[in-house]
């Protein structure tokens, strides 16, 4: 009877594994220790196998045998055999190392030539030194079963302690191959290679929800915009490409985190009360160009850079000289020339203004007169343009007179043809500019 036990125990051995998680749900286990009756106070060595099939997070399934070997008060080698269909209710989670359990369960016992059904009870604790290996310890009570031993019938009950190592087997989809199954897997489309946590999410250092395999500053806490970077001055720049960490809030900045100088003067734009100065120009503290005479006239457009202070400047930096009466005077009295078509001796309305304006001028200085002289470009013969020449003086004469000038304040009304041009005659624009009658205005007083 005991050598069928032997066989039938070690078969089932041998047909699974042992179990602890809920990914390897099969394992195998093996264990030395002692045991003594509890009636006659022998003892001796107990070996043992089993097997557990993970049934929940806190109960686990076990086949077990037990073997009683070399008990001091025998002459026989074996003393029982005892397979047991436990029950294992485990204490703690599985995320811990150290995992304490009890265990209970119906067994069948081979003892004295005689078996029977009996059942077990006891405590024990796995300690886990890799993901699928633990060491344990137990500590039972095996209620015996009723034999005959020389004529009297007794009951031998025991008790054992024994140590052991246990394996986890199984394999479980796992999609994303990141070492977490995909029935605890909370990110399950993890990229591979990428480490991950219990929960099967990419590994988050800093704790800032970029994940490290992303996180171009992993053990700094940043933002999610920059790959998981901070950036102290919150100008959008990480403080690892800052090359200005301390930019005022709100200022924009460069691709360095470096305020924006748009006119690349030095001053940056938020400090830049002059933001368009021209390139290459000296700038003061405040960014505008240096006035160094203070004329008003920036150094880079002054042409007078050391005009004396106070003094008057143009739009060059210049000092202003003062006209005499004599000079404002003169160009109060100059008067373009009328320009006409070619081979025309009538002027364009365009023109007639600059007749308007001579004719004020001598309206409004009684002492003024005009000399009025003709010209022609070289097209043509030259008796033909001396004639034109003196068609169009005395066209504008006519409208001088309109405009209820005397005849008598004429000075002159000539016509000299091609002499004295204006421009040269190789030319369109320079023939236009020969077509002309000129004015010479003349204080008689």
């Amino acid at each position: 009877m005991k050598k069928i036990l032997l066989l039938f125990t070690a078969f089932l051995l041998l047909q699974s594994a042992f179990s602890q998680t809920e990914d390897k749900k099969w394992g195998i286990g093996a264990g030395v220790g002692a045991y003594g009756n509890l009636n006659n106070s022998s003892i001796g060595f107990i070996p043992e196998l089993y097997l557990s099939r993970y049934l929940s997070p806190r109960l686990d399934l076990m086949l077990k045998s037990d073997f009683g070997l070399f008990n001091s008060k025998l002459t026989n080698n074996l003393d029982f055999v005892n397979p047991f269909l436990n029950l294992r209710f485990k204490l703690t989670n599985e995320s811990k190392n150290f995992r304490p359990y009890l265990f209970a369960g119906p067994g069948y016992l081979a003892d004295n030539g005689e078996s029977g059904l009996n059942f077990n009870l006891g405590v024990g604790g796995k300690y886990y030194i890799s993901p699928a290996t633990a060491l344990y310890l137990e500590a039972a009570y095996i209620n015996g079963i009723e034999t005959t031993v020389a004529g009297k019938n007794t009951r031998d009950n025991f008790w054992k302690a024994t140590v052991g190592i246990e394996f986890d087997f199984g394999k479980t989809k796992d999609s994303d191959m990141d070492g977490v199954s995909d029935k605890k897997d909370k990110c399950p489309n993890t990229p591979t290679g990428v480490a991950v946590d219990a929960n099967g999410c990419p590994i988050d250092t800093d704790g800032d929800g970029v994940a490290d395999y992303m996180d171009d500053c992993p053990t700094v806490a940043g933002l999610t915009s920059l790959k998981g970077c901070p950036d102290a001055d919150g100008d959008g720049v990480a403080d690892k490409d800052d090359k200005c960490p301390d930019t005022p809030k709100g200022v924009k900045v460069d691709t360095k985190g470096c305020p924006v100088d748009s006119d690349s003067d030095g001053v940056a734009d938020y400090l830049d009360k002059c933001p368009d100065t021209p390139k290459d120009a000296k700038v003061d503290g405040k960014g505008c160009p240096v006035d160094s005479d203070g004329d008003g006239v920036a150094d880079y457009l002054d042409k007078c850079p050391d005009t004396q202070k106070g003094a008057k400047v143009d739009a060059k930096g210049c000092p202003i000289v003062e006209k005499t009466a004599e000079e404002i005077e003169a160009e109060r009295m100059k008067v373009e020339p009328v320009y006409f078509d070619s081979n025309k001796s009538t002027f364009t309305v365009q023109e007639k203004g600059k007749i308007d304006k001579l004719v004020n001028i001598l309206n409004e200085n009684g002492d003024y007169k005009v000399k009025v002289s003709g010209y022609a470009d070289s097209q043509g013969a030259d008796n033909y343009n001396l004639n034109l020449s003196k068609s169009r003086a005395s066209s504008v004469v006519k409208s001088i007179v309109s405009g209820k000038i005397k005849k008598n304040r004429i000075e002159q009304q000539e016509g000299f043809g091609e002499a004295n041009p204006a421009a040269t005659n190789d030319t369109p624009e320079g023939r236009a500019l020969n077509r002309r009658v000129e004015f010479e205005v003349i204080k008689t007083k």
